[in-house]
């Protein structure tokens, strides 16, 4: 606790802190869409053509002025959005192709205008190169009155065409058959998708920004089936990524904290990824495991009915080797005792035999026929 006060005792720390938790939360937010409409390349396309914006907002501004940059990479990063749905349309080429084309074509137009305004001199020049892997330490109270205008906006605006954003989303050609203009709904959500950008350039660089965009919604995405939620969530998550990467860069010297956001948020997503309730790698092993189990289960009882309908005794106690040929394996003692527990058979003697034996109770056969009525588990028994 005395650590953290003594960084939160930090103004730049505090100005940090803030601004990557608001990042976090816009980035997730936005995010969410893009996950659901499988466009998760599309951050990427679109933060790498934010770079000539960059330069470009520099030379209109005549400095390194974070208002006219950030108008800029928005400008170029819609632009990009745009055309890369102008490719899509208008040719035979597909959405990967056209992600590809827009990415390299105005990436590499950026990357010739940052060259050339390095050379050209100057100290404001010199540090537009930040604006590929972020440089958090250079956000200023005055930036975070205009994140938090930004977040606003892209607020109000997601609320305000909610139903439409869900339907477009989810269902594009329902959504066009009702009515919608998908189409302009679609640009509207890749404009968004580009305003969460411009947000991030300064913290995490275009390189990174769109690791801040998918990671979070990818992880929300592993908890619920409700879009509200996700958002929530994603935004959430986001939030809390950006906050814990800023104050563990701030307890490391020389720790870039944009990268250290974007792992946090990958830890987020592994660890989403691994236990998130029904969608987990965890809770699936489990699940298979049960369902392995119960299929073990369901044949022992179909095959000692088997025997019990052959021999016409419904207390006719099956043996261990006659179920190990009907079943054509040797049956797991674990299933055995399962199977006692939960009523279904009961071990018998059967003088002179020494081997263990089992009887079907009346729970097992009604169990029993429900389970050979599945040709899934019904097994082979001898005549």
């Amino acid at each position: 606790m005395t650590l953290l006060a003594e960084l939160l005792s930090s103004q730049i720390v505090r100005t940090v802190l803030t601004g990557a938790a608001m990042l976090g939360a816009i980035a997730g937010m936005l995010g969410s869409f893009a996950v659901l409409r499988r466009q998760s390349l599309l951050g990427d396309a679109l933060a790498h053509a934010a770079l000539p914006g960059v330069c470009l907002g520099f030379l209109i501004a005549g400095g390194r002025d974070l208002g006219s940059i950030m108008a800029g990479a928005f400008f170029t990063g819609a632009l990009a959005a745009l055309v890369m749905m102008l490719i899509t349309r208008a040719t035979t080429l597909k959405t990967d192709a056209a992600l590809g084309i827009v990415l390299s074509v105005f990436f590499a137009v950026g990357v010739v205008l940052l060259t050339h305004l390095q050379g050209m001199g100057g100290a404001a020049s010199a540090g537009l190169s930040s604006f590929l892997f972020g440089q958090a330490a250079a956000i200023l109270r005055s930036d975070l009155w205009m994140m938090g205008g930004v977040g606003l906006v892209a607020l109000t605006l997601v609320l305000a065409f909610w139903k439409e954003i869900k339907l477009v989303s989810f269902d594009a050609d329902f959504a066009r058959a009702q009515g919608f203009p998908v189409t302009v709904l679609e640009a509207f959500l890749t404009v968004m998708v580009a305003l969460a950008i411009v947000v991030g350039l300064q913290l995490v660089g275009v390189v990174l920004i769109v690791a801040l965009l998918i990671a979070p919604a990818a992880a929300a995405r592993q908890w619920t089936n409700s879009l509200g939620t996700m958002v929530v969530l994603s935004a959430l998550i986001g939030a809390a990524s950006g906050a814990s990467g800023a104050l563990i860069s701030a307890t490391t010297r020389g720790l870039a904290t944009g990268p250290v956001v974007v792992l946090c948020a990958s830890v987020a997503v592994l660890v989403s990824l691994m236990l998130a309730p029904g969608r987990g790698l965890i809770w699936q092993a489990l699940a298979a495991r049960r369902a392995r189990a119960q299929i073990g289960e369901r044949r022992i009882l179909a095959a000692m009915q088997g025997l019990a309908d052959a021999h016409d005794d419904a207390r006719y106690p099956s043996e261990q080797g006659m179920l190990t040929a009907a079943l054509g394996y040797a049956p797991d003692h674990q299933r055995f005792a399962a199977l006692e527990r939960r009523g279904l058979i009961r071990p018998v003697t059967h003088p002179p035999e020494t081997t263990p034996h089992w009887e079907l109770t009346p729970s097992g056969h009604h169990e029993a026929k429900a389970t050979r009525a599945d040709p899934r588990h019904r097994p082979e028994h001898p005549s």
